[in-house]
Order: C-alpha cells, then structure tokens, then sequence
C-alpha cells in the first residue's frame, strides 16, 4: 500500500486521462495545480477506502504476488505504483457486486502505462464487493468473485501519451498551465 498521498511533480499511471485529455476543463485546471503543488486533493470516498483495504488480501489470492513495486522515470517525471506482479502487472479494482466490471477506459489506459513502465504483460483484478464487504473490511475474499481482464499492449497509444508527457513535463518544469 502506497502511503505518500502527495502527487505534485510527479505524473502517475492514474493520472493517464488526465495526460491525454482535455486541457481547458476545470477537472484538468485543479488536477493541474495539484501537480504544481499548489493544491491538495481531498478526495476520499467509502469505495476508495474499501477498495484500498481489500486490494493485499485480494492479491494476496495470486501464488508468488509481489505487492507495491513503485518505478519511477525521473527525466519523465513519470512515477508508477504497481499493485501487485508475478510474470505480469496485477491491477486490482473493486465495485459493487450488482454492477458486473466492465474495464473502462481510464483503467486500460492505467494499466497500458503501467505496462509500458515495467515492460511486462498486465490484467485487471476486478473483486465485486457485496453490501457486507462496505460494512466490515476484514471479509474472507471470495476467490469465486475475481475476474481477470487481460489488456492488450497499445503502441500508438503510448506514443500519443509520451507526447503529451513530455509537453506537460516542460509545463509542469515552467509552473505554467498549459
């Protein structure tokens, strides 16, 4: 579990939607001064933190899974947190068990980064969490309730990515919007 909640300078594999999308929102214009420094992020909803305190033991279903490796590429200011791998990146993300997962494109887009980082292969782990999972964290994981969800590697993708990476690193060195 990664403990350091401070995100300014650095570009994450989660910030990936941010990175490829639209500048002039206001979304972007807050993410933004987080990235300067100038702003912290107070976001911290109920499936946040269940889904953070279910992430090990979920992992932990995978034989040999080693937890919370952190790449960083300085000259990119690009700073990775995997949450678990074997032979390939493990991603975990819960949802509400009446919901079925369907990975959405901001967690594709994660884990591609994520894959180009570590230069391996990569799946989701999606676990439905059940109404008594959201009341009591220490639930036994049901191995029958996770789904693997294997991503492709996008080349074009990235290199759109690593374009825009590179012209928000010159922004973000500049501490101007860009």
């Amino acid at each position: 579990m990664i403990t350091n909640k401070d995100r300014s300078g650095w570009f994450g594999a989660s910030d990936t939607n941010y990175i490829v999308g639209n500048y002039q929102t206001e979304t972007f214009k807050k993410w933004w001064l987080e990235k300067l420094g100038l702003r912290q992020s107070t976001i911290n909803t109920k499936a946040m933190q269940v889904g953070t305190y279910f992430e090990h033991r979920i992992l932990d279903t995978i034989p040999g899974v080693i937890k919370d490796r952190q790449i960083t590429i300085p000259e990119l200011r690009l700073r990775v947190n995997l949450d678990g791998e074997t032979d390939i990146i493990h991603e975990v993300k819960t949802h509400k068990i009446e919901n079925p997962y369907k990975v959405p494109i901001g967690h594709k887009r994660q884990v591609l980064v994520q894959m180009y980082v570590a230069q391996k292969e990569a799946e989701i782990l999606s676990y439905g969490l059940t109404e008594n999972d959201y009341k009591n964290y220490f639930n036994e994981i049901d191995p029958d309730r996770i789904q693997h969800h294997r991503i492709e590697y996008d080349e074009d993708f990235i290199t759109e990515y690593l374009e825009r990476l590179k012209y928000l690193n010159k922004c973000l060195r500049e501490g101007r919007m860009p």
